[in-house]
């Protein structure tokens, strides 16, 4: 990268075959020789979050962030109690798949089609069928359209309206989308009835 350092190196995911101490010295070292200011972890849940935390406590080494799935539809990072571990630790969750591969668009509205290329930690949307999940769809869009919003824009807005939730990773190979997609930052206040209303939804 012809770089003399990052700003952030992360851990892209737990390896089994090593133990978390392993993974948490060798970020450290890379903090003390200067080549990262900080480091960051990825798809580790809140227990193996807890653990590496321990680690880099005791090393004093200066975590700051978990990378993690999360989107409306897969809340997990939110169940599990992840981000609230975060938040207790002053660290930020960086959502990878927020838009959930293009699910939380209005792309989807009228079906799913089979071969729907479904990211491993959102397979278990589809349990109880696709069709369960366009019921959901079309509840939240008719919430995003009293909004002003288009359903990506509210979906990257109710992530965003965490103080622990520290950025969205988006990919678009369009320029338009992007555009649209920042837009959700217009607006990332819920009122109690949305966040009532949507909640319901998502159970």
């Amino acid at each position: 990268m012809h770089l003399d350092y990052v700003d952030i190196f992360y851990s892209h995911r737990p390896d089994p075959n090593i133990d978390l101490y392993e993974t948490a010295a060798a970020l450290d070292q890379l903090v003390r020789q200067g080549k990262a200011l900080y480091v960051g972890i990825s798809n580790y849940d809140r227990d193996q979050t807890a653990t590496m935390v321990k680690y880099f406590n005791e090393m004093h080494t200066p975590f700051t962030v978990n990378q993690y799935s999360y989107n409306m539809l897969n809340q997990q990072a939110q169940t599990t109690g992840l981000i609230d571990y975060l938040g207790q630790h002053n660290a930020g969750l960086v959502a990878y798949g927020p838009l959930a591969e293009g699910l939380l668009t209005q792309r989807y509205l009228q079906g799913i089609p089979a071969d729907f290329p479904i990211h491993r930690t959102n397979k278990y949307l589809f349990d109880q069928g696709t069709a369960a999940v366009v019921n959901q769809l079309n509840a939240l869009n008719r919430i995003a359209e009293q909004r002003g919003q288009t359903l990506a824009q509210m979906a990257l807005a109710w992530l965003l309206r965490s103080q622990v939730v520290t950025s969205v990773i988006i990919g678009t190979t369009n320029v338009d989308h992007l555009h649209a997609n920042l837009e959700a930052t217009h607006n990332l206040t819920f009122s109690d009835d949305e966040v009532k209303a949507i909640t319901a939804i998502l159970k």
